[in-house]
C-alpha cells in the first residue's frame, strides 16, 4: 500500500512539473462554482488533488469593507491556485464574529450552527475527490479553534489531509518586515492587504487614530462589544498607513509565503506516503 501511495505521488508530481514547465492549465477555470461537472470529473483527482477553501465573516474593519475577512482569503486563493495546482471552493462568508457582532452590517453564526456546517462542507470536498483540503481562514477568534478541530476530525474520518492557515498570524513576520511594526485587526497589515486587492474598498478620509484600541493583555479587561473596529496587537503599533506601494509589496510577500507553505506541506505529505 505504501509503495502504491509513493508511486501515485510520483506520477502526480510529474504531472505538476509538466504543468509548471508548459504553463498550460489542465482546467478551464480554477473556481468550483464556475466549472462544468464533466470537466471536473476529468480533472479531479487525476490532475488536481488540492482544494482551497476561503473562510471569513462579516464584521466591522475600521475604514475597509465589512467583508474584508472574505475579500482577503478569496483574493489569496485566486492568486495562488495555479501555483499550488488547486481548485478554489466557494468562499464561506458567514462566521463566528464574536465581540463585534453589534456593529452595523455584522453577522454572528453560533458555534452550534457553524461547526456541523463547516464539517459537511469539508466532507463534501473529500467526497468529490480532493485529498488535500486547505482552509484559507480570514477570521480569528473562536472560529480558528473550530476550524482546526473540525479539519482534524475530517482528516481522520475521511482519510484526507487538511491544513488551516490563518494568514495574518502566519505572515506576522512579513508585516514587521514591510512596515517595521506589528499590525492588528483592520490595522496597517489587513488594511494594506485589502488596499492591494481593491483600493476602492479603503476609505482613508474616514480614518482617525481614535478609531483604534490596543487589545488588552490576558486577564486585564474585556469588553463586549469591543469598543473599536480597529484592534491593535501592540499598543502604539499597527495604525493604518494607506501606502499603496507598501500595500502591493505586502500582498505579494504574504501570498508567496502562503503558497510556499501549501506546496511544502503537500510535498512532505506525499514524501511520507500519508
Amino acid at each position: 500500500m505504501y509503495r502504491l501511495l509513493i508511486y501515485a505521488a510520483f506520477v502526480f508530481s510529474l504531472a505538476a512539473v509538466s504543468f509548471a514547465q508548459t504553463g498550460k492549465d489542465p482546467v478551464s477555470t480554477r473556481e468550483m462554482d464556475r466549472i462544468n461537472w464533466m470537466e471536473f470529473r476529468e480533472t479531479v483527482p487525476s490532475k488536481i488533488r488540492t482544494v482551497l477553501l476561503p473562510t471569513g465573516t462579516l464584521e466591522p474593519h475600521g475604514v475597509i469593507n465589512n467583508g474584508a475577512d472574505n475579500t482577503a482569503p478569496t483574493a489569496m486563493a485566486k492568486t495562488i491556485a495555479r501555483r499550488t495546482n488547486a481548485m478554489i471552493a466557494p468562499t464561506l462568508p458567514y462566521g463566528m464574529t464574536g465581540s463585534m457582532e453589534a456593529y452595523p452590517g455584522a453577522f454572528q453564526i453560533t458555534e452550534s450552527a457553524y461547526r456541523p456546517f463547516i464539517k459537511q462542507i469539508l466532507e463534501g470536498l473529500a467526497k468529490n475527490g480532493f485529498q488535500n483540503i486547505i482552509i484559507l481562514n480570514g477570521h480569528g477568534g473562536g472560529q480558528t479553534a473550530v476550524l482546526q478541530s473540525v479539519a482534524a476530525e475530517v482528516a481522520a474520518e475521511k482519510k484526507v489531509r487538511t491544513l488551516v492557515i490563518n494568514w495574518w498570524s502566519f505572515a506576522s513576520d512579513e508585516t514587521k518586515a514591510v512596515f517595521g511594526e506589528d499590525g492588528g485587526h483592520a490595522g496597517l497589515n489587513e488594511t494594506a492587504f485589502i488596499q492591494a486587492i481593491d483600493p476602492a474598498l479603503v476609505h482613508p478620509e474616514k480614518y482617525k487614530d481614535e478609531m483604534a484600541t490596543a487589545y488588552p493583555a490576558a486577564g486585564t479587561w474585556s469588553a463586549v462589544p469591543f469598543p473599536s473596529s480597529i484592534g491593535l496587537y501592540q499598543k502604539g503599533q499597527g495604525y493604518p498607513k494607506f501606502d499603496q506601494k507598501k500595500a502591493d509589496e505586502y500582498y505579494k510577500k504574504v501570498t508567496d509565503k502562503v503558497a510556499d507553505l501549501v506546496i511544502e506541506i503537500v510535498k512532505k505529505w506525499d514524501a511520507a506516503g500519508l
